[in-house]
């Protein structure tokens, strides 16, 4: 064989394997290519089916759902301490407003007490004015004759004075056995200087002339001898 045509063959064959190791090549990438590209996909699907399956959801949602549980029940009790501050203070306020009520009423029921003592305090001390004649004297002999609590009435009073003295302070008998013996009846309910004394009422004067002296005498005396003055008709 020639050098030529070996040199021939030797450049076919050359471009024949390269062209047999070209397509080789070119399908063991494509093989390679082929087997690597939906391993990739479904190696980088899986990851993300996986991130985008139900679990993840779910647990997503149900922290959210906790998380908005957890606010409601925070913000419910809450406003119940609220409430329930409110309604103290409500109560607190109220229980100071019936205190206080309480203790002005108590305060003016003090005071209206404190006043009304004051008041019969000075009308104790303001002593009554009489008239200086026989209804005066009359009278005043009642008030003190009610506070020692000898018996007797205006009308008994006034109708032994005119029959015995006719409603003169200074009348006197002298005629009578009393006035035989030194000791006349004297005054508006003639009374004598004996019995005047045993009788007499403390606070009033020790004159057997002073009216109102005269007057409770005989009536302390006619209530011991006869119950009250009332009771007497004539001479005693």
């Amino acid at each position: 064989m020639s050098v030529s045509r070996i040199s021939s063959r030797s450049r076919r064959l050359n471009k024949a394997q390269k062209l047999s190791v070209a397509g080789v090549s070119t399908l063991a990438a494509a093989a390679v290519s082929f087997s690597l590209i939906p391993h990739d996909a479904s190696a980088k699907a899986e990851p993300q089916a996986s991130s985008a399956a139900a679990p993840v959801a779910y647990t997503g949602s149900k922290a959210k759902s906790v998380q908005s549980s957890t606010i409601e029940k925070n913000s419910t009790a809450e406003q119940l301490m609220k409430a329930a501050d409110a309604a103290k203070s409500k109560d607190s306020a109220e229980k100071k407003k019936a205190a206080a009520k309480a203790k002005a009423a108590a305060k003016a029921k003090a005071d209206a007490k404190k006043r009304s003592a004051k008041k019969a305090s000075r009308a104790a001390d303001r002593k009554p004015v009489y008239a200086n004649n026989l209804d005066g004297w009359i009278r005043e002999s009642l008030a003190i004759m009610k506070d020692k609590k000898i018996p007797g009435t205006y009308e008994g009073l006034h109708r032994n004075i005119i029959r015995e003295s006719s409603g003169n302070p200074r009348a006197i008998n002298n005629w009578d056995i009393n006035a035989i013996n030194g000791v006349p009846s004297k005054g508006l309910l003639q009374v004598i200087k004996p019995t005047f004394d045993f009788y007499h009422v403390k606070g009033t004067k020790k004159d057997q002339y002073d009216p109102v002296a005269n007057i409770t005498a005989a009536a302390n005396y006619a209530a011991d001898k006869y119950g009250s003055i009332d009771n007497v008709d004539s001479a005693y």
